[in-house]
């Protein structure tokens, strides 16, 4: 796929290009830029200081009790290592492409990363040594490759890859010191390995059929043997799952039995797990065992914010944690000796910084200290958390951010719409909401509509297949709901989001073109039929299931009359289309198509495609030239601004 964009960007690109009312296509180095002003300086100087903000994220503990962390310093997300609380961030990567997936050896000074060209997601899984300083490639170089994870001594890596036959996602074994891995698990679907035993001799695996439907299984390593755990009567879904350490149980995350993902633990000699968070009424949403198995962190997402528990497994008991800010907890590592606890804090009014506490003790000691521009954080905005009432009286979460207002007046409204669909808009750190907020005195409007995560199973499957106009409504009820705010300007709203968001952006703008100012769609599906005929052999599947089977004749017919392409028409309202030309996800032909479509009807589009991005822009350059569009986009579009 990869070696044809070349030929495939010239032949989608065509029609637009030869089109008579096309507007005049200019090149910035990997950008491809139609109906674009040019952007003017103030503009750029004005939003250069929110632009250079950065989060760090955690990847993991090294042997040393040093902390990997992935973050930015030039274009591109890289692996840094800091060695003490607030040390310098020292950088180990250098590529033009982000690096991501990071995974800590266990036992020696080095890690697994994963990286991919211009966004493709072809992911490549490369060894780096601290101790040499060497880089070695550990897959193919064409398939898809992702999921490294170590057992305990190090000896082994497993990893999930395409390799096969480009649709299916095997798993295979590496040991250490070697490149050349071994299938362990051949079979159709998208497996992943979860853990290993205690003795390298089990691989605990995953089978993923939906979101909503998950099996888990034994692996026996020597004689490949598959025996599935924890079987159950009705469908499932599982999250994470590790093996105690003493290799005689295994502890899960699933919804059997309630709306939400909890916590168990199952003896690998009896049938039934007992539940661990059977009080909490929310999603845990990750969980980590210290190196000696007495210990085990979990976050749980309680109304879209986390919350970080400790629990002694011995007793049972909860162990006191340091008092932390309002936010979002990722990536929770013990360190070797299971005394240290490290995650990434991420809040809507500062980046992503790295922390750490001594178990049992409440101090936090900060590991990174994120830039913002120079900026003064006092006058960023929490949001609000609402529920409104859609048309079938289901209630709808929403993050609301407010400017501040002169008595009196009413803010114009950007709709920002999360993609997944099976994701969920949260309360972080976004600089350019910031700057919505303070520079143009926008409000933002994040909802969680119908389908989304967070809220229960029965929640995520409202919009599924044929049940999916039901979400757009969802935004219908948004827009009375902002009618029936005092401080909110109903007659001047956009609505935005990205991939699924896109999908759901063009659908309102057909829905509600009459209600809203304009739409700006990033990597968005304009057509479920063409999506899942175009998007990569391995997701088509799974997107199936949640977006319905356009095989079956039904279903395609509903997908065809519903489909933002076929209804281009009804959009007069101004347009912005971005869109990563390597996207294997959603392919460029879904953008492009949109573009001509709604031109082709006299409308009016700003577009703009990058050569080297997939799904979504992922370089600084590209980042910083599409949200200087965006914002030149809101101030014509929604202010009304020349």
């Amino acid at each position: 796929m990869r070696y044809l964009v070349p030929v495939l960007l010239t032949a989608l690109l065509a029609p637009l290009a030869s089109a008579a009312d096309a507007p005049a296509r200019t090149e910035r180095g990997s950008l491809l830029i139609e109906g674009v002003p040019a952007i003017p300086a103030e503009l750029n100087e004005r939003l250069n200081r929110y632009q250079q903000t950065r989060g760090a994220a955690l990847a993991g503990w090294l042997p040393d009790d040093s902390l990997l962390i992935s973050t930015r310093f030039a274009e591109t997300a890289q692996v840094h290592r800091v060695v003490q609380p607030l040390g310098a961030r020292t950088q180990l990567s250098f590529y033009p492409e982000p690096v991501g997936a990071i995974a800590p050896h266990p036992t020696k000074q080095g890690f697994v990363f994963a990286k991919d060209q211009g966004g493709d997601e072809f992911f490549q899984l490369y060894w780096q040594d601290l101790a040499t300083g060497e880089v070695t490639l550990l897959t193919d170089g064409k398939s898809q490759n992702s999921g490294a994870l170590w057992s305990d001594d190090g000896r082994l890596l497993a990893l999930r890859t395409t390799r096969r036959n480009g649709k299916d996602t095997d798993l295979h074994l590496l040991k250490f010191g070697e490149t050349s891995s071994t299938p362990v698990l051949e079979r159709e679907g998208s497996w992943a390995a979860l853990d290993f035993s205690p003795d390298n001799q089990t691989l605990l695996v995953l089978k993923s059929i939906s979101i909503n439907q998950s099996e888990l299984y034994l692996l026996e390593l020597e004689s490949k043997v598959l025996t599935r755990f924890h079987d159950t009567e009705q469908p499932v879904a599982f999250g994470m799952a590790k093996f105690a350490k003493d290799g005689k149980g295994i502890y899960f995350t699933s919804d059997e039995g309630s709306e939400f993902m909890r916590l168990h633990y199952q003896s690998l000699s009896s049938w039934k797990a007992r539940v661990m968070t059977a009080e909490l009424p929310w999603n845990v949403e990750e969980f980590a065992l210290s190196r000696g198995g007495s210990r085990l962190a979990y976050v749980s997402n309680e109304d879209g914010l986390a919350v970080l528990t400790v629990l002694n497994l011995g007793t049972g008991s909860k162990i006191a944690t340091p008092k932390l800010p309002a936010g979002q907890i990722g990536g929770i590592d013990f360190d070797a000796r299971g005394r240290n606890l490290a995650f990434a804090l991420d809040r809507a009014t500062a980046p992503s910084d790295v922390y750490s506490f001594r178990i049992g003790e409440k101090t936090l000691k900060r590991w990174t200290e994120s830039e913002v521009g120079g900026l003064n954080t006092a006058g960023f905005v929490e949001p609000m958390l609402v529920r409104y009432p859609s048309f079938d009286g289901i209630s709808i979460p929403a993050f609301v951010y407010k400017p501040k207002l002169a008595a009196g007046a009413k803010a114009p409204v950007i709709i920002n719409i999360h993609g997944g669909p099976e994701a969920q808009a949260l309360p972080v750190f976004s600089p350019i909401t910031q700057y919505y907020l303070k520079e143009l005195g926008v409000a933002v409007i994040t909802p969680n509509l119908r389908g989304s995560d967070g809220y229960g199973k029965s929640y995520l499957l409202l919009d599924n297949g044929l049940k999916r106009q039901d979400s757009v409504r969802d935004i219908g009820a948004l827009l009375d709901w902002i009618a029936s705010q005092p401080d909110l300007d109903a007659s001047r709203v956009v609505v935005m989001g990205g991939s699924y968001g896109g999908y759901m952006t063009l659908a309102s703008m057909v829905d509600y073109n009459d209600r809203l100012r304009a739409g700006i769609d990033v990597v968005g599906i304009s057509n479920f039929v063409s999506f899942l005929t175009n998007t990569q052999d391995y997701r088509r599947d799974l997107r199936r299931v949640e977006y319905g089977d356009e095989r079956i004749p039904e279903i395609r017919a509903f997908m065809e009359a519903t489909a933002p392409l076929n209804n281009a028409q009804k959009i007069s309202k101004p347009m912005f289309i971005v869109q990563g030309l390597n996207d294997p996800r959603v392919p460029a032909s879904e953008a492009e198509q949109m573009v001509a479509k709604i031109r082709a009807n006299g409308g009016e589009v700003w577009y703009l495609a990058a050569k080297d991005e997939g799904h979504g822009f992922k370089k600084k350059a590209n980042r910083d030239y599409q949200s200087a569009a965006t914002v030149l986009f809101l101030r014509k579009a929604l202010l009304g601004q020349e």
